[in-house]
């Protein structure tokens, strides 16, 4: 399919904005250190609500919408989606585990960029395929993944600061890192002329990282906080983040 110029300059944009943000937090968390705890569980709890309303309320209809529905491809992809997003919290695990270490781990570091390179580009990717469908659903999409992004960035800038990094040059590599989904969302719209509806494979295997991202990363942080007052925060935050993407359909 021909991609427009203002498909471009929306994916590439938003991408772009989506980077500079988890830049800014990841600025914020070494100018004050504090501030990411207090909001974390908050934060959290609203992406997770994000990712979810983002997969059930504009991702899979769009798909079921579409011809010729939901089909098998269409669950294929999905649940590729999944395993993909499972391979990668797989290789970020590896060096989370490594937390407990007190001396310095340089090759810490270097998988958590790699590892973090690699998320970014399927980041801009998943953008890119949104916006190959509509304006509308590149907006839902990438607000989506700005809410995961962002704790998802802090939290990598905090490895590379305990492998031994000083936080300025952590910061310069997490900037570099973050370049990857521009790349991404390039290639993702360079390879649509090529490969014939790229959108309809993109667009299931999306809510198939979604629900894999806020199941099995996001919620099982929120369960390790006990406080029925806070637990009840956290609901709240849940159900803000879906009435967030269900406000969006008013742009539809």
């Amino acid at each position: 399919m021909e991609v427009t110029v203002a498909t471009w300059l929306w994916t590439i944009g938003t991408v772009t904005v989506v980077s500079a943000l988890s830049l800014v937090g990841a600025l914020t968390l070494v100018l004050r250190p504090g501030i990411l705890e207090r909001f974390q569980l908050a934060l959290i709890s609203f992406a997770a609500g994000a990712l979810l309303g983002d997969a059930f309320i504009h991702l899979l209809p769009e798909i079921s919408e579409s011809e010729p529905g939901f089909d098998l491809t269409a669950s294929f992809c999905l649940l590729g989606g999944v395993l993909v997003f499972f391979v990668l919290e797989k290789v970020l695990h590896w060096h989370h585990s490594h937390y407990a270490l007190e001396e310095v781990v340089h090759p810490v570091a270097v998988t958590n960029l790699v590892g973090d390179g690699l998320h970014n580009f399927v980041d801009g990717s998943i953008i890119a395929g949104s916006f190959l469908v509509s304006t509308e659903l590149g907006i839902a999409t990438t607000i989506a993944v700005v809410l995961h992004e962002i704790p998802q960035e802090l939290g990598d800038f905090a490895i590379l600061v305990r492998a031994g990094l000083k936080p300025r040059r952590a910061l310069a590599l997490n900037a570099l890192s973050a370049v990857t989904a521009v790349i991404g969302a390039a290639a993702t719209l360079l390879a649509s002329s090529i490969v014939h509806d790229l959108a309809r494979l993109l667009v299931p295997a999306t809510a198939g990282a979604f629900v894999y991202i806020a199941s099995t990363d996001l919620f099982p942080e929120l369960h390790k906080e006990p406080d029925a007052r806070k637990s009840a925060v956290q609901l709240a935050g849940v159900l803000g983040g879906v009435g967030v993407m269900t406000a969006l359909l008013l742009l539809e």
